[in-house]
């Protein structure tokens, strides 16, 4: 048997007044993910336990079926993983967005969403003794400390429209990364980067904002655990980073950009050509969560439809096991992510009477509510592991 799962990253949400009290899920128009629930069956899946932030690095994991006490670490080593850095034991892997923050305030957490291109220049004027810089996708990057001892961080997703003040860094390499973080607004103010964006009406990357720092985890092998050859599909490092420490094989999509115009159909034909050698395909899609914390009722719709679009042409050339989930809820009113249980539907050996994939019909389904932890084994048919 072989196995494709597709992830809708941030994809459930809350009843939403605009949508006539639907979620976006809801109102989506969904052919594809309600005839995964209409074939199989749809259950409640619990991906962060409540001593974890809810965030996109716990809840993978978890649905890959590793628990976040005994592995992880830090967002910023899996995400080193992905860029191919090598951690010594003394290293700390920190996660970086380029950021707009003015007056004090976290205006935007991503800068525009600026490009990969501009975020590289603008880390190319980047130098402190103690630490390097990695220039990553978009405003997506990562720093490495040495001799680090940890800080205590705030994502910059969660304090959007906040002052950053009481957020700043705190603990043991919080000097360095106030350091790090000045010499970023010094060195940005008049960066051409800047000042062409500003020309152009779009924001400035007025500094970086450190967060999730760790070290080199250690992650059990995807295949060593279960038996079968896995790969991974996704624009972020995050999740290319869990996929090369599970050995899993990471495979790059040309058009897949991590964000709302990325490459749909592209990602549903090069995971059907990875299956064709291998057994399990995890095709994260990163779209959703990014409307979510833009606050985009209509860009978190249209991403959902583009999933269903993608599970499409996947169940249309495909007659194995496949599944649908988010990974947490990012919702709309808030902008960020909760750790509410998130709704999931496979297509195999179990049916039930769901008509279609939405949280609230989810939650009638044959499967019930599950931690994460059960999720692979139900995918599989196999006890938990």
């Amino acid at each position: 048997m072989k196995y494709i799962v597709v992830l809708g990253d941030g994809m459930a949400d809350e009843p939403i007044d605009a949508l006539g009290g639907m979620t976006p899920l809801d109102y989506a128009d969904t052919p594809n993910m309600d005839r995964i629930a209409r074939e199989g069956a749809c259950g409640l899946l619990r991906t962060v336990k409540d001593e974890f932030e809810p965030g996109s690095d716990v809840a993978n994991l978890s649905v890959l079926g590793y628990d976040p006490a005994t592995c992880y670490t830090g967002r910023g080593p899996l995400e080193a993983a992905s860029m191919g850095i090598d951690l010594g034991p003394a290293d700390y892997a920190y996660r970086f967005n380029l950021v707009t923050v003015r007056d004090g305030v976290m205006e935007d957490f991503n800068a525009g969403h600026i490009t990969s291109e501009e975020g590289a220049d603008l880390i190319g004027s980047l130098a402190m003794p103690g630490a390097d810089f990695h220039p990553g996708i978009s405003y997506r990057n990562l720093m490495v400390v040495h001799g680090a001892k940890g800080s205590v961080t705030t994502p910059p997703h969660d304090i959007v429209g906040q002052a950053v003040a009481p957020h700043l860094p705190s603990g043991g390499d919080a000097p360095l990364l106030m350091r790090c973080m000045d010499a970023a607004r010094e060195a940005f103010a008049d960066h051409p980067v800047n000042r062409a964006r500003v020309a152009a009406g779009r924001l400035p990357a007025t500094t970086i904002w450190p967060w999730s720092g760790g070290k080199r985890p250690a992650i059990p092998d995807f295949r060593g655990r279960w038996g079968l050859a896995g790969g991974m599909i996704s624009a972020v490092d995050l999740l290319n980073g869990i996929a090369r420490y599970a050995g899993m094989e990471v495979i790059h999509v040309p058009g897949a950009t991590g964000f709302i115009d990325t490459d749909y159909q592209a990602k549903a034909r090069y995971a059907l050509d990875a299956i064709e050698r291998l057994d399990f395909v995890y095709v994260h899609v990163e779209a959703p969560d990014e409307a979510g914390h833009m606050g985009s009722v209509e860009e978190k719709v249209k991403a959902i439809e583009g999933v269903d679009g993608l599970i499409g042409t996947i169940l249309d050339n495909f007659d194995g096991t496949v599944a649908v989930l988010p990974d947490h809820p990012t919702p709309i009113r808030l902008k960020t992510h909760t750790r509410t249980p998130v709704p999931f539907a496979i297509r195999g050996e179990v049916t039930d009477s769901t008509a279609c994939f939405t949280e609230k019909e989810a939650a009638k389904g044959a499967f019930g509510l599950h931690e994460a932890a059960d999720f692979l084994p139900l995918l599989f048919g196999r006890k938990a592991a």
